[in-house]
């Protein structure tokens, strides 16, 4: 008996240890199944936490979107840490992550962002066709937002449209940027540099824009600008057309007809932004210029120069006259090393 006793004895303490080791094993799977790396979404996701949400309705976004597989599993993380902050923004999520490191990512609030550059002077167009080329705003959205000037009407009650005033710089936005937000954050940002250059309180803004645009187009060397800007408003001064190529092109861009090169119908353009047409300045700006550009508008060097003509060679520098005969040698001298 006393053995039968002792093998019965046996099988029931390595029943128990199968049961408990079956429950152990239980818990561990169940526990890596909450709290393991999971991830139930295709290639990457973005969850955007707002203001004011509650930990049970970001741990819902999270799982709706499946980031983790259970709310349960963050709220679990949540009340080990029940002080720690949880930041709102957009978050993107690429890999499979625990619960544990979803929580820190929200925490330490790793938002989500691209930036977004604008060279200097790039006009509307050039900036919707960059934002065409990432996975922001929508390039027609943004032509739609720039052609309406409201936010910019107390500074320049001219303005035609938001066109010199989308400061060239770099952004960082989110999937949930729109085309309005980031016409405003670009002309906050024009609003910062031109207070940082400290204009005249006399200072023509829709005029010195406009002026800085041409500058900006025409040149790239920052040591020439202040001198192509004095040849601008020589001209002004003697009413004489502007003739400046690239508001040409802006001309043609505005009719959509612009096809890469200047042909004469675009010079013979009735378009108010041709001033090969029209004397006096442009309607408005025809590109966003950067701060040299804006400077060199309001202190232009004094000269008695009318015209410019790039130098041979294509250095990016160029030859400046007093008298057309000058300027005519200029030319030819050009045309003949450009063959």
């Amino acid at each position: 008996m006393s053995r039968r006793r002792g093998f019965l004895g046996v099988i029931l303490v390595s029943i128990q240890i199968l049961l408990a080791a079956a429950v152990a094993l239980g818990i561990a799977l169940g526990g890596y199944w909450y709290f393991g790396p999971y991830r139930g979404f295709a290639t990457e996701t973005f969850v955007e936490i707002e203001h004011g949400m509650s930990s049970r309705q970001i741990a819902d976004q999270l799982t709706h979107q499946g980031v983790i597989r259970s709310s349960w599993a963050f709220m679990a993380v949540r009340l080990l840490h029940p002080r720690a902050p949880l930041q709102a923004g957009e978050y993107r999520f690429g890999s499979a992550q625990t619960p544990w490191q979803v929580f820190d990512e929200i925490r330490r609030g790793e938002i989500f962002y691209e930036d977004f550059t604008v060279p200097e002077g790039s006009n509307m167009f050039d900036i919707a066709s960059l934002l065409d080329q990432s996975d922001l705003v929508r390039g027609n959205a943004f032509l739609k937002a720039a052609a309406r000037p409201d936010i910019i009407r107390d500074l320049d009650p001219q303005a035609p449209s938001l066109e010199g005033y989308l400061f060239p710089s770099t952004y960082r936005l989110t999937h949930r940027t729109t085309a309005d937000q980031l016409c405003r954050l670009m002309t906050n940002e024009f609003r910062k540099q031109w207070a940082l250059l400290h204009p005249p309180p006399e200072t023509d803004l829709h005029q010195t824009v406009a002026i800085a645009s041409l500058v900006e187009k025409e040149s790239a060397a920052p040591d020439e600008r202040p001198v192509i800007a004095s040849v601008f408003l020589n001209r002004l001064k003697l009413h004489m057309s502007l003739q400046c190529d690239p508001t040409t092109v802006y001309a043609a861009l505005l009719e959509n007809r612009y096809k890469g090169v200047i042909h004469k119908s675009d010079l013979a353009s009735e378009n108010p932004y041709n001033t090969y047409a029209h004397a006096g300045l442009p309607p408005g700006p025809i590109a966003n210029p950067g701060a040299q550009s804006l400077k060199a508008a309001l202190s232009p060097a004094t000269t008695d120069y009318l015209y410019f003509v790039a130098k041979p060679g294509g250095v990016g520098s160029h030859v400046f006259s007093a008298t057309l005969t000058e300027h005519d040698k200029a030319v030819l001298e050009y045309r003949k090393n450009a063959r």
